[in-house]
């Protein structure tokens, strides 16, 4: 098994963005954010994009909150320039901030005010994994920074983050959305009377599903968007693009539970498909034990020899959580190997697991020594 450089990949000018990947529960945003502490300690103007809602990240910087302007973060042991800087993913703002780009004011406000507008841009399935994508292309294309960390959303499948984009842009550049345009490009006429028309019963089982008033809602939403379709398709496109680019790097982050590390393969699996930057896996939480050479066997059978001869009931307790522990590292390294046996060209790091959960600069710069550690 290759060891994975993180201290490499964070030193090197080449690289501009890590993207941090993997299921829910695993240990991301901490990931993140210690890649990040790590890479503005050795000297890089770094900033970390975070999508989690539970302002983890926000907490362990010593921040009070996290919106979609980045923040300093204070306390940080930078040299030679280096800054620490985060964030939290506002959907709605940037995708208002998309609307802007493409269109006029007055053009705006009316898409703003649409009630399909305003459930779309902040509950719309694979909207969060689109503006994150949106807001990386905005921060790397102002070229303030040395390094962006990307801590992605914990999506259910691994191919909601890669294909976010262009699914949105196909549906907001689907045939059923150009069917709804119709209406809105009639002059007046209302909307049951042009889909009564030109779609007959195909019309009025669309209208019994969404009702008249939501597809009235939709069709006008779809008339005040239509000069933005293309743009919608050519930003998909080159988010896409830009997720592939060489300065670009996917960190995948897992813990080693059955479920986290089958997530991982399959996410490590679609990015070699596409020729994706794959870095390498951070393997998570970690359990060791100081006396690897002892097996749970052994352990077992010295703590009920020792408790049979009336040794101290310390040694003996001592004995069994030993081979309690054992037991855990060897399943954990079965689990590991799931990865390692299906992507054996693929780096890997292991962080040991913290006896408490990370909310402070002082545990992030724990983590990010783990994973820069030199074997």
């Amino acid at each position: 098994m290759t060891r994975l450089d993180i201290e490499a990949l964070l030193t090197d000018p080449a690289t501009r963005i890590i993207v941090c990947c993997g299921s829910g529960g695993v240990g991301k945003t901490t990931t993140a954010a210690a890649l990040g502490l790590r890479a503005a300690e050795a000297g890089r103007r770094t900033v970390v994009l975070t999508i989690d809602p539970a302002r983890r990240l926000a907490q362990s910087m010593g921040l009070s909150e996290l919106d979609n302007t980045p923040r300093r973060v204070k306390g940080v042991e930078a040299g030679s320039g280096g800054e620490l800087h985060a964030m939290m993913l506002d959907m709605k703002r940037t995708f208002d901030e998309v609307v802007l780009a493409h269109t006029d004011p007055e053009r705006a406000e009316e898409i703003f005010a649409n009630p399909f507008y305003q459930a779309m841009s902040s509950s719309f399935s694979g909207t969060q994994e689109y503006m994150a994508m949106e807001k990386l292309s905005q921060l790397r294309a102002a070229d303030e920074w040395d390094l962006i960390i990307v801590d992605t959303p914990p999506s259910r499948s691994a191919l909601d983050f890669l294909d976010a984009p262009q699914n949105l842009a196909n549906f907001l550049d689907g045939r059923l959305l150009r069917m709804l345009l119709a209406p809105a490009k009639t002059g007046g006429r209302g909307v049951m009377k042009v889909m009564s028309a030109s779609f007959s019963i195909f019309g009025r089982v669309i209208t019994k599903i969404l009702g008249a008033q939501l597809l009235n809602d939709v069709s006008t939403f779809v008339g005040a968007l239509d000069s933005m379709f293309g743009g919608f398709r050519e930003r998909a496109q080159r988010t896409y693009d830009l997720l592939k680019t060489p300065g670009t790097a996917f960190v995948v982050v897992a813990a080693p539970e059955p479920d986290a590390v089958r997530e991982a393969s399959y996410f490590a699996a679609r990015l070699i498909a596409e020729d994706m930057p794959l870095a390498g896996l951070v393997l998570n939480r970690v359990h060791a034990t100081e006396a690897p050479s002892l097996s749970a066997a052994d352990a077992l059978a010295g703590a009920e020899e020792l408790e049979r001869t009336g040794a101290s009931p310390v040694t003996v307790e001592v004995l069994r959580i030993h081979a309690d522990l054992s037991r855990l590292v060897e399943r954990e390294k079965r689990i590991a190997a799931g990865f390692t046996t299906a992507h054996p060209d693929v780096p890997v790091v292991e962080v040991p697991a913290e006896a408490e959960d990370v909310h402070d600069l002082d545990g992030l710069r724990r983590v990010g020594a783990a994973l820069t550690r030199r074997l």
